[in-house]
């Protein structure tokens, strides 16, 4: 039985449940950073930019506001407030017939939140593994 991926993805957000993305990410998932020039290829770089993400966004402010989807993919408007800067962005999220996410990709702005986001993802994802 497929997975229902966007019901995963909001309780796995809801509870910042990092672990829970080992059963939701395909093996050849591929993640679209908006600082990073070049896709990030395969199942455990998705991951540990996910993971990283869980970190920086989700806090207390983080929110999804708006949800567009169809068989196999979505986009999912959110906003949060980070060191005083009001980001808007969305995750575009396309998933396989098992409901497996095979692609991510992150949009955001302002541009002071790209430049802020940049700064708090690489501090997480050069950060030693706990």
């Amino acid at each position: 039985m497929p997975i229902d991926t966007l019901a995963t993805w909001h309780r796995l957000v809801k509870e910042r449940d990092v672990a829970g993305l080992d059963a939701l990410l395909d093996d050849a998932a591929v993640f679209h950073s908006p600082v990073v020039h070049t896709p990030q290829v395969g199942k455990r770089i998705t991951q540990k930019y996910l993971a990283a993400a869980f970190q920086v966004f989700f806090n207390e402010s983080f929110r999804y506001v708006r949800e567009l989807k169809s068989e196999r993919d979505a986009v999912l408007e959110f906003a949060l407030e980070l060191d005083g800067i009001q980001i808007n962005g969305v995750d575009m999220m396309k998933w396989n017939d098992e409901g497996k996410i095979t692609e991510f990709k992150v949009m955001l702005r302002p541009l002071k939140a790209v430049n802020l986001i940049h700064q708090k993802m690489g501090a997480q994802l050069q950060a030693p593994a706990s």
